[in-house]
C-alpha cells in the first residue's frame, strides 16, 4: 500500500467522487525498501514507539496499511490480528509468516471498511497517513470501528522537522510552518503535527502521548555509529522532544472519546458490506453475501477480498 518506489494507481478513476487510493499490487516494497536496504534504524526506532504506545494486550487488535506484516509480531498480547491493506499480494506474503491461527486478512479500502462498528479495541497506522487524499474521511472510519475507549495508534510524515526547518531557511523548500498538507509527490503527503491533531479532534479521538521518531535519521550517523547506540539514543529522545515535534515521523496515541456501551462483535458477524454498509454479512461458499444489496465477498487464498 505505500511503496515509495512504485508510482501510485488511482483506483477511483471510474468514480471521480471518490478519494484515489495509492494501491502497490505485486510491488516488491519488502525486499526494495525494507529488506536489506539500510533500513534497520528506522524499523528499530519505529518499533520502540509502538511499543510504548499500544496497549500490550487485547481480544481484537487492526493493522490498517499492514503490508506484508512488518509489525506484526509486536501483536502477541491479542487475541485476534485483522490485517488489512489494499495490495492482496503484500497479505499473502503476511500470510506465508504469520499463518492463520490468530490472525485475519483482509485486503479492502480504507476509506470502506468492510468491519462491523465497534469491532477492535486498538488500531495501529503506521506509513499510511502520509498516503490519503482524504484524511478526514479515513479518520471517521477508523472512529466508527474501533469501541468506546479504544486505542489508536498513529503514525504520519512530520513536514515540521529540524531538516525541513533548515531548508526553508536556506529557501531551498517549503513552508514547514504552514499548516496545510504538502504533497510532494502524488498521493505522498506531509502533515503539519497541529493539523493532524485537529483532524483527530474533528473525529472524536484526544491525543493521550506522543513519541517523535528518527530523530537521527541521518546517513552519515547511520553509517558511523553502531545501530544498537543510535536506537539507544533515539530512543531516549522520543518521548522528551515529543511536544517539540521535531522528528520527520511523528507517532501518537489517541483514545476514543466515545463513551456509549457496545456489545462485543463475535468474529462471526464481523464484517459489513462495504458497497451498502449492511451488517452482518452472510456465510455463503468461498466467502459472505449481502443480504441487502446482494454483493458477494470472496475469500481466496486465505484473504478475505472486499475491493
Amino acid at each position: 500500500m505505500f511503496d515509495v518506489k512504485h508510482s501510485p494507481s488511482n483506483q477511483r478513476a471510474e468514480d471521480p467522487s471518490r478519494p484515489p487510493i495509492c494501491d502497490y499490487e505485486g510491488s516488491t516494497y519488502r525486499t526494495d525498501f525494507w529488506e536489506g536496504q539500510g533500513r534497520e534504524y528506522e524499523d528499530a526506532v519505529e518499533r520502540l514507539a509502538l511499543k510504548a504506545l499500544l496497549p500490550p494486550r487485547g481480544r481484537r487488535l487492526l493493522d490498517v496499511g499492514a503490508g506484508f506484516g512488518r509489525l506484526a509480531s509486536l501483536y502477541e498480547g491479542y487475541e485476534e490480528v485483522i490485517l488489512l491493506d489494499y495490495s492482496r499480494s503484500q497479505l499473502e506474503y503476511a500470510r506465508a509468516t504469520w499463518g492463520d491461527e490468530r490472525f485475519i486478512y483482509v485486503a479492502a479500502d480504507l476509506y470502506r471498511l468492510p468491519l462491523a462498528s465497534h469491532a477492535v479495541e486498538a488500531i495501529v497506522m503506521v506509513r499510511v497517513l502520509h498516503h490519503l487524499a482524504d484524511v478526514p474521511a479515513a479518520l471517521r472510519q477508523i472512529a466508527r470501528v474501533l469501541r468506546p475507549g479504544g486505542a489508536f495508534v498513529l503514525e504520519f510524515a512530520n513536514k515540521r522537522h529540524l531538516k525541513n526547518i533548515l531548508r526553508y531557511l536556506l529557501r531551498r523548500g517549503p513552508d514547514p510552518f504552514a499548516p496545510s498538507p504538502y504533497e510532494f509527490s502524488p498521493l505522498h503527503y506531509d502533515f503539519h503535527p497541529a493539523w493532524v491533531e485537529a483532524r483527530l479532534a474533528e473525529a472524536g479521538f484526544t491525543i493521550a502521548q506522543r513519541r517523535s521518531v528518527s530523530l537521527l535519521r541521518h546517513p552519515w550517523l547511520k553509517r558511523h555509529v553502531p545501530l544498537g547506540a543510535l536506537v539507544t539514543m533515539d530512543g531516549c529522545l522520543q518521548r522528551p522532544t515529543a511536544r517539540l515535534a521535531v522528528g520527520p515521523s511523528q507517532f501518537v496515541h489517541a483514545r476514543l472519546n466515545k463513551e456509549e456501551p457496545a456489545d462485543w462483535v463475535p468474529r462471526e458477524r464481523l464484517f459489513l458490506c462495504p458497497a451498502c454498509g449492511h451488517w452482518p454479512l452472510e456465510n455463503a461458499e468461498g466467502g459472505a453475501r449481502c443480504a441487502a444489496c446482494g454483493a458477494f465477498w470472496p475469500r481466496e487464498n486465505g484473504i478475505w477480498v472486499f475491493k
